[in-house]
């Protein structure tokens, strides 16, 4: 299984600075197929500037869950980590 790309990424306007809110279709390609569904996410940042990714996937592909939210975060972790997440 591999994270392929997350579309229609909006980030949705917040009163705190730390903390950036996100919604967008993700697309992960499992061995038959290229499937998608809704996710939002959450990044946080706390005062040493670890960051802490909160992932609420919307059911919809047949995988186990575990497996399919690590990947999807490791992904947003890496698109942070080169800026493409906008700010």
């Amino acid at each position: 299984m591999k994270v392929v790309e997350i579309k229609g990424l909006q980030r949705e306007e917040g009163h705190i600075f730390y903390i950036r809110r996100y919604t967008g279709d993700v697309y992960v390609e499992l061995p038959t197929s290229v499937e998608h569904t809704q996710i939002k996410f959450t990044i946080e940042m706390d005062p040493l500037g670890n960051k802490t990714i909160d992932l609420q996937v919307t059911p919809g592909i047949n995988y186990p869950l575990l497996p399919l939210k690590r990947a999807i975060i490791e992904y947003i972790l890496a698109q942070e980590m080169e800026g493409k997440i906008p700010c």
